[in-house]
């Protein structure tokens, strides 16, 4: 339907280009005003018949009326002189009916009183004088009656005469015949000469200015129109030379907007706002359009450096992302300045930059390039409102052909030695290594391996009791997690160091349900040995800082406790100085919440993290847990000693339990007994076992810790 119309238009269109006169008659609106012209002409003369018809008929009517008398008053006899006998002879009568337009005759006394009627009945009565001015007029016309009085007859006589007056009713239709068709000839002719003076003021200038905006809409760019025939000083043609400016001015302003909107899609496409270099989709365009011009006898050799700001998070939640954006900026800025002219510098993240340049003399290796990344970020500091900001930087290197041919991969591998280069410390240049890839790849094959090992019910838990040092008796245990991976090997399977597999758990977020799994399995343990063997222990369940960050852990722990129906004081979570690290308040609010469900809090690995004392007071903690390097350490190490002593009194002034793990001799009993410390766990008593040896463990154990004396 719509393309039907659009082809009408077209039609329309060429038509009243070539000759607008011609279609005038083609238009709505020249047919709307025909329509009312011709029906206004039509109404006001069917307005002026309607009065003159009236008159037409009066008129006749009264020419019919003079005959009537006329005849009437040739047929008296003047010679009669009674008053109250008819004035007419009876011959004379006869001759009157039958020869004149009377067809019927009363004739009344002076006094009104009837004498005598002749011929048709009449319907008129003459009884008063107020009858004397009556007429009727039959209803199809073919008669009219009226009264003669006296003066009209020159007699002392009145008399009411029937006249014929059919021929009056035909000529009254003739009239009216004649009047209509003279009405439609005049309103056609009125109409017509005003319709082609409307066409050619009015109709043709709008169908003119019509075409050239259909014109304009199908292609506002570059509208083709016609140049205007009509005088621009009148209001017509002044309209269409202000609508010809107008679409001249849309399309110069559309073009204008045009190039605008595509210059500013390409920046935002290509560039970054903050700091107006290149982006990474810009980067890798860029990086493949210069391999595809290296040449295939002498393969030209690029750098690609990628560089991540240390710590700059830090800077955006202390000081805002005001100073952040202007230290990013300030980046920017130095490594573009420091580069030569064919280098392309971008900001390829949050934080990260990505440089890519051509090996030539100014530089001999990818690693010099490096060298000046870090020297320049390094050079000073970043001056931000009135404050200085030292700025460190991990710088990750590869280098086209030696490390990869395609765009992707390269820059790909630059990533990866950058992450190396955190990894190892931060503020350093790593160069790509295939070593670096390898890890990658097996740090990838670890985290499918840990999911599936998660859906297949590969994790497990071991249990390593914790003692009170004092009376000797079993006052918990704490869950370690244990992966046993099945394999094609003579004992079946292998069992993953957690020291391997935590990380990357806690790296892709997986920690969060491998968490939540613990804690509930730990948990349902925990009440099965309450219920069958009567443990009143607690259970210690470690949680990553992640769990903090990524999960709800308080209503996930909440829930847990609902569910396994354990007691809140007999779960003991163990959390590490480093979650404090992020943000001190949000965990301290965390641990709150912990808190009041009604279980033990403890710091795990307490001397080896975070350790600010002015924040210690303020966590509800129940427990600090010694490390255990301390503990192994403190019989032939003074330092670790030290700290292992300062620590429990510490805890102690706080009013807090102190335990002690990494227990693994006499000796070192023998040291924290002399300290006071209050609880042990260690090899000494038991290394984490199943869940099964853990049962036999405490059926079996006196509740004296000296029945380990070896």
């Amino acid at each position: 339907m719509k393309k039907k119309q659009n082809k009408q238009q077209n039609a329309l269109l060429k038509g009243t280009l070539t000759n607008p006169s011609t279609h005038i008659w083609k238009s709505r609106i020249s047919w709307r005003i025909t329509i009312v012209v011709f029906l206004t002409i039509l109404t006001v003369q069917a307005a002026i018949l309607n009065i003159t018809l009236k008159e037409f008929e009066y008129d006749k009517l009264s020419i019919l009326r003079q005959l009537g008398r006329t005849a009437i008053v040739t047929s008296i006899d003047p010679t009669v002189r009674d008053l109250l006998t008819t004035p007419i002879q009876e011959n004379n009568v006869n001759r009157l009916l039958s020869t004149t337009l009377v067809n019927g005759l009363a004739i009344y006394s002076n006094q009104l009183d009837l004498i005598k009627t002749y011929g048709e009945p009449m319907v008129l009565r003459i009884l008063n004088h107020e009858g004397l001015s009556k007429t009727y007029r039959s209803t199809d016309g073919s008669s009219y009656e009226v009264v003669f009085r006296n003066t009209d007859l020159s007699r002392p006589y009145v008399m009411v005469a029937r006249l014929d007056s059919s021929k009056v009713q035909k000529q009254v239709f003739n009239y009216v015949k004649q009047t209509i068709l003279i009405m439609l000839l005049m309103s056609a002719f009125v109409t017509t000469v005003l319709m082609i003076a409307l066409g050619h003021w009015l109709l043709e200038p709008i169908l003119f200015m019509r075409n050239n905006l259909l014109a304009a809409s199908k292609n506002p760019e570059e509208p083709q129109i016609e140049p205007s025939p009509f005088d621009p000083s009148d209001e017509i043609g002044g309209a269409i030379e202000l609508a010809q400016k107008l679409i001249t001015q849309n399309a110069d302003n559309i073009m204008r907007i045009k190039s605008t909107a595509e210059d500013k899609i390409h920046k935002l496409a290509y560039y970054d706002t903050l700091t107006n270099l290149p982006n990474r989709t810009l980067f890798i365009q860029t990086l493949s359009e210069n391999i595809r011009k290296s040449g295939t006898e002498k393969t030209d050799r690029f750098a690609i450096i990628t560089i991540d700001l240390d710590h700059f998070k830090d800077i955006n939640d202390s000081m805002g992302h005001s100073v952040g954006d202007a230290i990013l900026r300030g980046v920017g800025k130095r490594l573009r300045l420091s580069m030569p002219k064919s280098a392309l510098v971008s900001r390829t993240g949050e934080d990260e930059f990505a440089i890519t340049v051509p090996l030539s003399d100014e530089f001999d290796n990818a690693r010099d390039v490096g060298e000046k990344v870090l020297n320049v970020i390094r050079s000073k500091p970043f001056k931000v409102f009135n404050e200085e900001f030292q700025v460190r930087a991990s710088v990750g290197i590869a280098t086209f052909p030696d490390d990869a041919i395609d765009p992707d991969q390269v820059l790909k591998n630059a990533d990866i030695a950058l992450n190396r280069a955190k990894e190892e410390g931060r503020d350093t240049i790593k160069e790509y290594s295939e070593d670096f890839d390898r890890a990658v790849q097996e740090r990838f094959q670890m985290l499918r391996d840990l999911r599936d090992a998660l859906e297949n019910d590969e994790l497990s838990l071991h249990f390593q009791p914790q003692l009170n040092l004092k009376s000797g008796e079993i006052i918990g245990a704490e869950a370690l997690l244990r992966w046993w991976k099945p394999d094609n090997s003579k004992e079946g399977g292998v069992f993953i160091s957690p020291v391997e597999f935590i990380p990357v758990a806690e790296q892709s977020g997986l920690i969060v349900p491998i968490g939540e799994w613990v804690m509930r399995t730990a948990c349902r343990n925990a009440v099965e040995w309450r219920d069958k063997y009567g443990y009143k222990g607690r259970i210690a369940i470690n949680v990553s800082g992640v769990q903090f960050n990524q999960s709800d852990i308080v209503s996930i722990t909440k829930k847990i406790i609902e569910d396994t129906g354990i007691e809140a004081r007999k779960v003991e979570l163990e959390v590490t100085e480093s979650i404090f690290m992020d943000d001190i308040n949000h965990t301290i609010q965390i641990l709150k919440e912990l808190h009041a469900l009604g279980l033990e809090l403890a710091i795990d690995d307490f001397g080896t993290g975070y350790s600010s004392l002015s924040y210690l007071r303020q966590f509800p903690i129940d427990r600090l847990k010694i490390d255990q390097s301390f503990i192994r350490n403190a019989l032939n190490n003074s330092d670790d000693a030290a700290i292992a002593c300062t620590i429990i009194r510490l805890g102690h002034s706080l009013s807090l339990k102190v335990i002690a793990e990494g227990v693994e001799t006499v000796d070192h009993e023998k040291f924290l007994i002399e300290e006071n410390c209050d609880e042990v766990q260690g090899f000494r008593y038991s290394r984490p076992v199943p869940t099964e040896q853990f049962v036999e463990f405490i059926n079996s154990y006196n509740g004296k810790i000296s029945s380990f004396d070896s």
